[in-house]
C-alpha cells in the first residue's frame, strides 16, 4: 500500500524560474500582481526574482522592483536566485528572505550555464552563502542535472553527495535536486533518493522535476513514498532552461496540488485561486490555458 506523507511544502518558482525562459517581456506590474495572486494562494515560498545581469536573462531585471513591489504576506519567505556578490548586495538591499545559489552537477552544464567550471563556482557560491548567512538570510542550494545532463549523460552518484557536502558545509539549509531536462522516470529517482537517504537526512532535500516526458508527477509519487516532502513546481507549467537543450516548463503548480488533494495530502495551498494566478501570467504571456484547467473539482 502507497505510504505518503500528511503535508507537503510547495515552493512556487515560477516568478524566477518560469519567467526567465519566456522571450516576450512581462511588465513590471503584471509579475507584482501575479506574486501577490500566489501568495494569496497560500503557498509558504515563492522565488520571487533573480539578481542576475540583465545581459543574460533581460526578463528579470526589474528585480528590485518586482521586490520592492510585492506585498509580502506574514509566513510567506520571498526568495531570489544570487549567482555572485554584486548580485547578492542588490538582493539584500531589495529584502530578499532568502538567497538561492545554484550549479550543475556536470562539468559541460555548469560551463554553459555560468562559464565556469564546478570547481570554480563552488567558492562563489560559499561566499555569496557566508554574505546572505552574515546579513541573517538564509540560503537555498540548487543542483541541476541530477538525473542527467543533456551534455554528459548519466552523472555519478558520488558528484551529486560531494556537491551536497559541499552546501551543508556552507551553511545552506536546504538543496534542490534538479532534473534539468525532465528525463527522470521513477525507477532513477528511487535509486538516486535510496542512495542519498542513506547518507543525508529527507528534511534538507527538495526536488525539482520539469515534465518533458510527462512523468514529473509520478516521479513526485516514487519521492514522497521515500520521505521527501519538499517540491518545486511553477505555476502554468512554465519554466525550461536556457543552457539545457531539450529542456521544457516544470511540474505545473496546480497539476500537483490537484494531484495531491486528491490522494488527501495536504498542502495549504486553495487550488481554484491557484489556478486563477496559472490563468493570469498564461493570458499576460499570451499562452492559452485550457479551459478544463480550471476545473479545480468534477461538478
Amino acid at each position: 500500500m502507497m505510504k505518503l506523507p500528511d503535508h507537503i511544502q510547495l515552493r512556487e518558482v515560477g516568478p524566477r524560474d518560469g519567467l526567465q525562459n519566456e522571450a516576450k517581456p512581462v511588465p513590471t506590474a503584471d509579475k507584482i500582481r501575479w506574486i501577490d495572486q500566489l501568495a494569496a494562494a497560500g503557498p509558504t515560498y515563492i522565488e520571487a526574482t533573480s539578481f542576475v545581469s540583465p545581459r543574460w536573462i533581460p526578463q528579470l531585471s526589474d528585480a528590485a522592483a518586482v521586490m520592492s513591489g510585492i506585498a509580502r504576506r506574514p509566513g510567506v519567505t520571498y526568495a531570489a536566485l544570487v549567482p555572485n556578490m554584486k548580485g547578492l548586495h542588490y538582493a539584500l538591499a531589495a529584502g530578499i528572505d532568502e538567497a538561492a545559489v545554484f550549479l550543475s552537477a556536470s562539468e559541460t552544464h555548469n560551463r554553459s550555464n555560468v562559464n565556469k567550471s564546478v570547481a570554480e563556482t563552488l567558492p562563489q557560491l560559499r561566499e555569496v552563502a557566508e554574505g546572505a548567512l552574515q546579513a541573517g538570510r538564509t540560503v537555498r542550494g540548487y543542483i541541476s542535472t541530477v538525473f542527467g545532463c543533456p551534455f554528459e549523460g548519466s552523472v555519478p552518484l558520488t558528484d551529486i553527495c560531494r556537491l551536497i557536502e559541499a552546501y551543508l558545509e556552507m551553511g545552506v539549509r536546504e538543496i534542490s535536486l534538479g532534473d534539468t531536462i525532465g528525463v527522470a522516470n521513477p525507477k532513477q529517482v528511487e535509486t538516486v533518493l535510496a542512495y542519498l537517504l542513506a547518507r543525508y537526512p529527507a528534511d534538507v532535500l527538495a526536488l525539482h522535476f520539469h515534465d518533458t516526458r510527462g512523468m514529473a508527477l509520478a516521479n513526485v509519487l516514487v519521492s514522497m513514498e521515500m520521505g521527501i516532502t519538499r517540491f518545486d513546481a511553477a505555476a502554468g507549467g512554465l519554466g525550461g532552461c536556457p543552457y539545457a537543450p531539450g529542456a521544457s516548463g516544470n511540474l505545473a503548480s496546480e497539476d500537483l496540488v490537484h494531484c495531491l488533494h486528491a490522494m488527501g495530502v495536504a498542502t495549504g495551498v486553495d487550488l481554484e485561486q491557484l489556478l486563477a494566478a496559472a490563468a493570469y501570467i498564461q493570458e499576460k504571456i499570451e499562452r492559452p490555458y485550457p479551459a478544463s484547467h480550471m476545473l479545480a473539482s468534477w461538478r
